[in-house]
């Protein structure tokens, strides 16, 4: 069934792409209305991008693509779900804002895209959905500048481990088989009662940074947050705003990563 992974985490997403446009989580009416998308974390690795060819992986339905653009990049948002692509390029019609968007399988991406850009920027729950990292930093040091870099801001491995009702530690922290669940619901509406079937993988922080510094990359920055800057656990309360905590754990636990690459030129 792994191997079959792509078509059926395809067919999830584009599901989940309706929800998610008309959940209170993406705030979509909002975000038509010029609320940007991006967090304070990225936004501090990303610092002023005016002018820079930026490359978005995984992008869903391209808010996070078109507040960049919104911000003066020259912006290309990529995601499988040939159902939330759609709806990126609608969104940035309406808006009249310049964004391109491709639909296709990150690892698959060279055969689509022959271009080279000054940052790669992916976010939030997006690597879990690749079963090969060493295929993914090959692909990001493809279309990486010399001297571009990568902003990769990510859920920790940590919380992975936790089942859904974050009560017991189920599944291993390393990439040891891909985790097949079918669930109820998801994390943009939790009273949603459709069923959505998924296969991911747990990718621990080892292997994400082995598989870039493999490819000619540099470590500048690597950061680890005890708070979540979505409500998209269970038992979440807002201690600051924007900043969400798993209540019973407090602050004793890592919730997102992130880190900055940078493509040596030689």
């Amino acid at each position: 069934m792994a191997s079959n992974y792509f078509a059926i985490n395809k067919q999830t997403w584009n599901n989940k792409t309706q929800v998610h446009t008309q959940s209170q989580f993406y705030n979509n009416q909002a975000f038509l209305n010029g609320l940007s998308s991006l967090n304070d974390i990225e936004l501090g690795l990303l610092g002023d991008v005016k002018g820079k060819k930026i490359l978005h992986l995984q992008c869903h339905f391209g808010q996070d693509t078109i507040s960049l653009a919104r911000m003066g990049a020259e912006v290309t948002g990529v995601d499988f779900s040939d159902k939330a692509i759609d709806v990126a390029k609608g969104i940035a019609s309406e808006l009249n804002v310049s964004a391109k968007f491709i639909c296709c399988n990150v690892l698959d991406l060279p055969n689509a895209l022959n271009e080279k850009f000054d940052i790669i920027f992916s976010s939030y729950g997006v690597i879990g959905w690749l079963p090969d990292l060493n295929k993914w930093a090959n692909v990001i040091s493809t279309f990486l500048k010399p001297s571009g870099k990568l902003i990769l801001v990510e859920f920790h491995p940590f919380i992975w481990m936790f089942d859904n009702q974050l009560q017991n530690i189920t599944y291993s922290y390393f990439n040891d088989e891909p985790i097949i669940e079918t669930e109820t619901g998801t994390y943009a509406d939790k009273q949603d009662t459709n069923k959505y079937m998924s296969i991911t993988w747990n990718h621990p922080i080892s292997d994400v940074l082995t598989a870039l510094l493999k490819q000619n990359f540099t470590l500048q920055i690597f950061n680890e947050f005890n708070y979540s800057p979505y409500n998209c656990f269970e038992s979440m309360e807002e201690f600051e705003p924007k900043k969400f905590r798993i209540k019973s754990f407090e602050n004793k636990l890592p919730l997102v990563y992130a880190l900055e690459v940078i493509k040596l030129k030689h």
